[in-house]
């Protein structure tokens, strides 16, 4: 259960109906989703995440697809099923096949254990990677 209410667009306020709108037709779809939804108590960090998240997941060094499996990764490390959900989805539109998925998460997986490996053995740092 959500610790806010959903603001639906019917509901909204002129201002969060600006960010649904472009939301709706930046990602050409009829709906906006819950997160934004929640977001929009306070519009002005709705319009703050969402103009971040234009910004921040846009086309440059790496490729789209690129970084919804690094947001996949850092999801699933966080344990924020919402997002490990709505990435993957996201991920899967922009071509991620069921394999690369699989992998993903044994990716995922594997530096989870060897981070916590590391993080408990207080392994120093060798001298060659901090050049």
């Amino acid at each position: 259960m959500a610790t806010v209410p959903l603001i639906e667009y019917d509901h909204a306020t002129p201002e969060v109906r600006a960010v649904f709108d472009d939301i709706m037709r930046t990602r050409k779809v009829d709906h906006v989703n819950n997160f934004w939804k929640a977001l929009a108590n306070h519009p002005a960090t709705l319009k703050r995440t969402w103009e971040s998240v234009c910004e921040v997941m846009q086309a440059g060094a790496l490729d789209p697809l690129t970084k919804e499996l690094i947001y996949v990764a850092v999801s699933v490390t966080n344990g924020c099923g919402y997002c490990t959900h709505s990435h993957t989805a996201a991920a899967v539109a922009k071509g991620m096949t069921p394999a690369q998925h699989q992998e993903l998460l044994a990716v995922i997986g594997m530096a989870n254990e060897t981070n916590a490996l590391v993080n408990g053995l207080r392994v120093p740092v060798d001298e060659a990677f901090l050049k």
